[in-house]
């Protein structure tokens, strides 16, 4: 019998290839944007039009069911020793307290196979967090052992992203009319506002100055945040997602390529619809977990 099987969700940014290799189980989230339905294309063609066409909905998703999450566990407690579930931050997604609930549905034997971590993350780090934990089983680690691990990695995961466009979290909601006219003129001048998971929130980081591009931008935020580990020797892995900008999230492998070949890029991946639908088209996102 396998020893543990890991779930996800479709939140988190990994290749169908990694998806495979480890054969990870993934959990869909529920997207629901009837305007969307009228425009054709994938999802971030479909929110470039929108955007010409000004049509200021957006894009609506919600945590997998308590009942998605049963399905998922019963299946996979039957072909495995135990189940690794690694969620979204709770901070900004249920999809933790819904796994939680599922793994109360079980009996008092099956619950303590069950295994919930909240990444305090999200996208590429979910993608990292993953493949650890399935190499960590494939080298034969306990379930324990390999929960040890993920905890102490949490404050070594840095996730930062930059938008092509405020646009879409200012339909959304999440930011005001006038913030979103800033950061668009800021942009205009070479400042590039960086986003960043902070205590499992998504919150501003800073500013970068004078940077060429977005993958340039990332590679100088990547470059401070490894810096003292590099000097350590330690190992960094880094996970690389984009809305699409496959062009940027290239250039942005070769910068680190060129400068850090020690440095192990596990993926270069489109994200997901889930998150694809709160930061817009266009978006480069690096996470680096340093071990």
């Amino acid at each position: 019998m396998k020893n543990t099987t890991i779930i996800i969700g479709n939140s988190a940014a990994i290749t169908q290839d990694l998806i495979k290799k480890f054969d990870l189980v993934v959990v869909n989230f529920k997207m629901d944007w009837p305007e969307g339905e009228q425009l054709s294309g994938d999802l971030f063609t479909k929110m470039r039009e929108a955007k010409k066409q000004n049509i200021r909905t957006t894009p609506k998703t919600s945590q997998p069911s308590i009942g998605i999450y049963k399905k998922a566990f019963k299946e996979a407690l039957a072909k495995t020793q135990n189940v690794l579930c690694i969620t979204i931050s709770s901070g900004i997604s249920g999809a933790y307290n819904s796994a939680m609930q599922a793994k109360k549905m079980f009996t008092e034997d099956d619950q303590k196979r069950i295994f919930i971590f909240d990444s305090l993350n999200a996208d590429a780090a979910e993608g990292l967090f993953a493949i650890k934990a399935a190499e960590m089983s494939e080298n034969e680690k306990n379930i324990e052992e390999i929960i040890k691990k993920l905890e102490e990695l949490k404050p070594f995961t840095k996730l930062y992203g930059m938008l092509e466009s405020p646009y879409w979290l200012e339909a959304g909601g999440r930011i005001s009319h006038a913030i979103s006219i800033l950061l668009e003129q800021m942009q205009k001048i070479g400042m590039r506002p960086l986003l960043s998971m902070v205590d499992g929130l998504i919150k501003p980081a800073n500013l970068k100055m004078k940077a060429a591009d977005t993958a340039n931008a990332l590679f100088q935020q990547l470059e401070t945040t490894i810096k003292q580990s590099i000097e350590q020797n330690k190992k960094i892995s880094v996970g690389i997602s984009h809305s699409d900008n496959s062009i940027e999230a290239e250039n942005l492998k070769k910068y680190i390529i060129e400068k850090y070949p020690q440095i192990k890029i596990e993926f270069v991946t489109a994200t997901g619809n889930v998150i694809g639908a709160h930061i817009g088209p266009g978006a480069l996102i690096s996470c680096s977990i340093e071990d």
